[in-house]
């Protein structure tokens, strides 16, 4: 089965590197598992400013630094912006709330065809009205590992 292309959302993001946080979510662990098989993961700059403004100290910031310095990432373009409005403007008459943020998110995933992994709710009322692939826990998930422990030191 080949690799998916993953768009992390700082929801997860922040689930895995916080130590007073469960970390034995499917999201958490579907994380742990591509990150440990070396699948695609993708990210942009808006998930490492939100990750960076809420783990401000100075080992926190050095770890998640040099952590996403070697992932892809996306920077999104005018189009991009223009597209991702038009996104959160289709949402706001299906009665949808969705940030700004999270719009353009979702117009980059769609752009690129990458399957966003979040557990922000929000973003399954995007999938209605936009093709935005979203990733689904399976019965295959199980792995409870700490990411901490694995794949990233904890930055504390």
């Amino acid at each position: 089965m080949p690799a998916v292309s993953l768009f992390v959302d700082t929801s997860v993001w922040s689930l895995a590197l916080r130590r007073d946080s469960p970390q034995d979510g499917a999201e958490v662990a579907a994380l742990i598992r591509a990150l440990e098989s070396g699948d695609p993961i993708i990210t942009t700059g808006l998930v490492l400013q939100e990750l960076l403004q809420g783990f401000s100290g100075p080992k926190s910031r050095q770890a998640i630094l040099e952590h996403f310095s070697s992932l892809p990432f996306l920077v999104p373009d005018r189009d991009d912006h223009i597209t991702a409005a038009e996104l959160r403007n289709q949402c706001r008459r299906s009665g949808l709330q969705v940030g700004t943020i999270d719009a353009l998110i979702a117009q980059l995933c769609v752009r690129h065809s990458l399957t966003l992994l979040t557990t922000d709710r929000d973003f399954a009322g995007v999938a209605k009205v936009a093709p935005l692939k979203l990733w689904h826990a399976t019965a295959s998930v199980a792995s409870t590992e700490r990411i901490a422990v694995r794949a990233w030191p904890n930055p504390t």
